[in-house]
């Protein structure tokens, strides 16, 4: 084995056990069923977070969800549709959706991973993956809020959740 190769295999691993790892080195609680799927258990500033990961080896596609704990109501699902189309063309990396059969939001992104042999994550890769999902879920979190229970038009709950602070107090 060369110096290269034992680097690869140290950096890199299969999907599901990097995710593994990394949880299990920030202490996160988390719970996996078999090579396909992992949850993790993440406190943020505003809610718990529930994170999901399942890999479709033969897509070679790693899908990525955040639940960030918002349940909504059927009433308000249009605002919150109209809402998460404005917030998804700001998004780089992922999307927001609601699912419609259980109102629950979520965020969610997919990688697809390097084919041929065994797709491997980096452990570069599972932080993105995670941190822009948590990063997302945190800066957005109000505007759902404010729509939700403030009975903010989407345009005004965003203007207010993320206006720019300049200076430091």
């Amino acid at each position: 084995m060369t110096v290269d190769d034992y680097e690869m295999q140290r950096d890199a691993s299969a999907p599901v056990d990097m995710l593994e790892h990394y949880y299990s080195a920030h202490g996160w609680t988390y719970e996996r069923s078999g090579d396909e799927e992992i949850v993790a258990a993440f406190q943020g500033s505003w809610t718990q977070y529930e994170l999901r990961a399942v890999w479709r080896e033969e897509d070679n596609v790693l899908q990525f969800l955040a639940l960030p704990d918002i349940r909504v109501p059927s009433d308000k699902r249009g605002l919150l549709y109209e809402t998460i189309g404005l917030i998804n063309e700001q998004l780089w990396i992922g999307h927001f959706e609601l699912w419609a059969g259980s109102g629950l939001l979520v965020f969610r992104h997919a990688s697809l991973l390097e084919a041929g042999g065994h797709a491997v994550l980096t452990l570069d890769q599972a932080e993105t993956l995670i941190e822009a999902a948590i990063d997302e879920c945190e800066r957005f979190y109000p505007v759902f809020q404010f729509v939700l229970w403030a009975d903010k038009t989407p345009q005004e709950a965003i203007a207010a959740a993320l206006i720019e602070t300049q200076g430091e107090a």
